[in-house]
């Protein structure tokens, strides 16, 4: 059978609909305006697998309008103007049921995708249905997302999964033949993470690699099964902290070949650009710092660009920022120098700020010291005038160490020739 079964046990009606009840159960805040057929333009939001596309389908039935889908991973503007024109002339026989768009990960479109949908939206050419596993707040743009209401889907629970399955037994026409036993449940559910779709893929991949017509479904057969044939990138998921981690630490290692490598698989898994970009700025920082100080240019630059053009040539961006990350010297000196600080401050509390240095915006301020004996370091040679900075209960605490490259070592010289002795460089 090649329709898989997670498509075969697509709901068509509200009543057969697993979960979401806040949304669509008999007091939910959609019930009667899908009854009513006064859909407005919407963004549902929730992890993958919960119904999202499913829910659209189902509205776009029961209010009877004309449904257009697009795929944001695929679609760009030209596809977008494309359906709106289509969706205006089907349109024309309608009088208040304007036909339905649903954009699937809505999240991936970048500025001008989002952009081209507005006067769309505003015009009431189209009702739009945008459905997205990220925050919209954050990924869909300010302008649209105040045309749209925005309804959250939540994960299923042990209970909807469960009800799931056994719909799948009873109901779909190729297991209802068999006999399948449900004695252990907990493996396929954990492996699902909350997942239908992936429940559903997972069940018949078990059932499809017993010979027998009676299968008893346990928890050492689905893993046993489930890890000789799902290898997979999961967003949500262990794989997607693993690989994460593994990009990470390859371009720490200075390797860029096992970087674009680990870039290459979240590509290919659908990985948020933004979340790539966002791992590669703070790493500028953590594990590069000054000793280039163009690696955080270089990554902040590149987190702007992917966010404006996304996939697929956001992909190229990636892995020019990962390969020149790689290969620029490293220094944790940044990021260790914070963090003696803050264990300095716990340690330490709120201690007074030297009298000299205080900031002495009114005359009683100034009567009782406050900027008294300041030295104003651009009036000395070379801009520098040796003073406390540092309360008196921690002066001469070296928080900052430069590291042992060519860039940090300069910093290193400067300041053993400001400060002597004082901090010990």
């Amino acid at each position: 059978m090649n329709t898989p079964l997670a498509e075969r046990l697509r709901p068509k009606t509200l009543k057969d609909y697993i979960s979401q009840a806040h949304l669509v159960g008999e007091n939910g805040s959609l019930t009667k305006q899908i009854a009513q057929g006064l859909i407005p333009s919407m963004i549902f939001w929730g992890p993958p697998g919960i119904g999202k596309t499913t829910l659209a389908n189902i509205i776009a039935t029961q209010s009877e309008r004309p449904f257009y889908t697009l795929s944001a991973i695929s679609s760009g503007v030209k596809d977008v103007r494309e359906v709106i024109e289509k969706a205006k002339q089907s349109g024309g026989l309608f009088t208040t049921k304007n036909p339905i768009l649903f954009i699937d990960e809505i999240h991936r479109f970048s500025k001008s995708q989002q952009d081209s949908l507005l006067q769309a939206v505003e015009k009431g050419w189209i009702t739009l249905i945008g459905a997205t596993t990220e925050n919209p707040s954050f990924e869909v743009i300010p302008a649209l997302l105040s045309r749209c209401q925005v309804y959250i889907l939540n994960p299923f629970n042990k209970n909807d999964l469960d009800t799931l399955l056994q719909r799948a037994i009873k109901e779909d026409d190729y297991l209802s033949k068999k006999t399948i036993r449900l004695k252990e449940t907990e493996a396929l559910l954990r492996l699902s993470g909350g997942d239908a779709r992936k429940l559903l893929n997972i069940f018949e991949l078990i059932v499809n690699a017993e010979d027998s017509n009676t299968i008893t479904i346990t928890n050492d057969n689905v893993l046993d099964k489930v890890q000789n044939n799902t290898v997979r990138y999961d967003k949500t998921g262990e794989q997607h902290y693993d690989i994460i981690s593994a990009f990470i630490k390859s371009i720490r290692g200075s390797d860029p070949n096992a970087a674009v490598y680990y870039l290459a698989r979240m590509v290919e898994g659908g990985e948020d650009v933004k979340f790539i970009a966002r791992r590669l700025l703070i790493l500028a920082s953590e594990d590069i710092g000054n000793a280039n100080p163009t690696a955080l240019i270089m990554a902040n630059n590149t987190f702007q660009a992917v966010a404006t053009i996304g996939y697929p040539e956001s992909r190229i961006i990636l892995s020019q920022c990962a390969t020149y990350l790689a290969c620029s010297p490293k220094s944790n000196a940044a990021y260790e120098a914070i963090g003696n600080a803050q264990k300095l401050v716990k340690e330490t509390g709120d201690l007074s700020v030297p009298l000299a240095i205080r900031n002495a915006p009114t005359k009683l301020m100034k009567e009782i010291g406050y900027g008294e004996n300041y030295k104003y370091s651009h009036n000395y040679e070379n801009n520098f005038a040796e003073q406390e900075f540092l309360p008196s209960e921690i002066k001469g605490t070296t928080l900052y160490h430069p590291g042992k490259n060519q860039r940090e070592k300069a910093q290193r010289d400067f300041l053993k020739q400001r400060w002597k002795e004082k901090y010990g460089y």
